[in-house]
């Protein structure tokens, strides 16, 4: 019995030694970046899925529960969720991952931030001063990310450090290879012109020369409102635009009133991981928004 017993400590040891990281995401794109990089050796969780709204979200006591036990906090940040991180963070009471600590990353801070502001009323609505924070609109600001996140992980687990270069390697090697193929397809899309929900694009936009040229809100973060609603009708009746945009969790009763006015499509883009059903991880986000930005422009 003492050597059955004995035999069963030294076969958990292994498994001990090698055990990786709990990773808390705030967004489900730098969980599912976080395992691409660490596989089985990370445990990774998203507080939000694609069908809410990352800036407002509850603090809730299983998210508390999740951050008490990570290893690593990442988030987009720019003030993406202020309002509910710092209370989560706080009730946690984890030291290694509050902000200033090896365990806390904010994605947006390793790419450069568009729509930067310091001149910030909140009258103007849902505005970032840092910035804009949706950056994983952009497939370059995901590998910028990636290679952030990796030597991250290796610094704070580095028994597992050639896991993670390994890891790394492989998804940066995949990616740029997919990029090249999404950037070749995307190529008339360049010069297309957009009406977004809300400003969550930017970095797409840019990424593939598209040009926002209105917006559903009329202030960002508060629901369209029927007047604004009226003059965009009225701005676009003879077109002038080839898709109008919105994301899974945002109200489509404001861009299909307005593409049965004015002709133009409406067009549901994935944000994240899970916004649509073919957007499942990485790769297959931006093989839909890819897609699905094709199509539109088509059926204009």
């Amino acid at each position: 019995m003492k050597r059955t017993f004995c035999i069963f400590l030294f076969a958990l040891m292994p498994v001990t030694a090698t055990a990786g990281m709990n990773i808390f995401a705030c967004e489900p794109e730098w969980a599912a970046l976080a395992t691409e990089i660490g596989g089985s050796h990370v445990s990774s969780f998203s507080a939000t899925t694609a069908l809410q709204d990352p800036h407002y979200i509850q603090a809730r006591p299983s998210l508390i529960a999740k951050v008490r036990r990570a290893d690593l906090v990442i988030c987009s940040g720019a003030q993406l969720e202020i309002g509910w991180l710092p209370a989560l963070l706080q009730k946690a009471n984890n030291r290694k991952v509050l902000p200033g600590s090896s365990g806390y990353m904010e994605a947006s801070s390793y790419v450069l931030r568009l729509d930067a502001t310091g001149d910030v009323d909140r009258a103007q609505g849902d505005i970032h001063p840092e910035g804009n924070p949706h950056i994983q609109t952009n497939p370059h600001n995901i590998a910028a990310v990636a290679r952030a996140l990796g030597e991250r992980m290796k610094s704070l687990d580095p028994e597992n450090a050639a896991t993670y270069e390994a890891g790394l390697a492989d998804f940066l090697a995949r990616w740029q290879d997919a990029i090249a193929v999404w950037e070749a397809k995307a190529e008339t899309l360049r010069g297309a012109k957009a009406i977004t929900h809300h400003k969550s694009w930017v970095y797409l936009e840019r990424w593939l020369g598209i040009e926002e040229i209105a917006n559903l809100e009329a202030v960002p973060g508060l629901p369209p409102t029927a007047p604004h609603l009226s003059r965009l009708t009225k701005q676009f009746e003879h077109g002038g635009a080839d898709f109008i945009i919105r994301s899974p969790y945002q109200d489509a009763r404001p861009s299909e009133w307005l593409s049965k006015r004015v002709g133009i499509t409406a067009i549901v883009l994935p944000l994240t991981l899970g916004g649509t059903e073919e957007a499942q991880d990485l790769f297959s986000l931006f093989d839909d928004i890819v897609d699905r930005l094709l199509k539109a422009r088509r059926h204009e």
